[in-house]
């Protein structure tokens, strides 16, 4: 089974900067490229990330969003890093149940969360 997540963009080539550079810590590289789509693939079995590109822009709140975990414990410079890049900081941190978070945006406005696992859901 393969799973691939598939983000709406206006402009793919200018995600693909951004993803790549934001998924860097995770191994992603460019995969398929035929209009109107681009892909980016990570080591197996990381789901690929799929840019469509289509002629309206983000309207509304994402109803599925990527949660990543960086492997970091530094979560505000871990955002700081993304920020950089484009992203926006949506959110001041966040926690429940263990994990800590912040919700960002790409240069899109795509919301996605950088979160910190749970010490004891890390350690298993």
């Amino acid at each position: 089974m393969q799973i691939v997540v598939t983000l709406d963009c206006l402009d793919i080539e200018a995600q693909a900067e951004f993803w790549l550079a934001a998924l860097a810590p995770l191994d992603y590289r460019r995969g398929f490229d035929g209009p109107p789509y681009l892909s980016l693939v990570g080591p197996a079995p990381a789901p690929t990330l799929l840019l469509q590109q289509v002629p309206e822009s983000k309207q509304g709140k994402n109803r599925m969003h990527l949660d990543l975990d960086f492997d970091t414990e530094d979560l505000d410079a871990e955002v700081d890093r993304l920020k950089q890049l484009g992203a926006q900081k949506i959110s001041e941190e966040q926690s429940e149940h263990g994990f800590r978070w912040v919700v960002v945006a790409d240069p899109e406005g795509n919301e996605f969360c950088v979160f910190v696992p749970s010490p004891i859901l890390g350690s298993a």
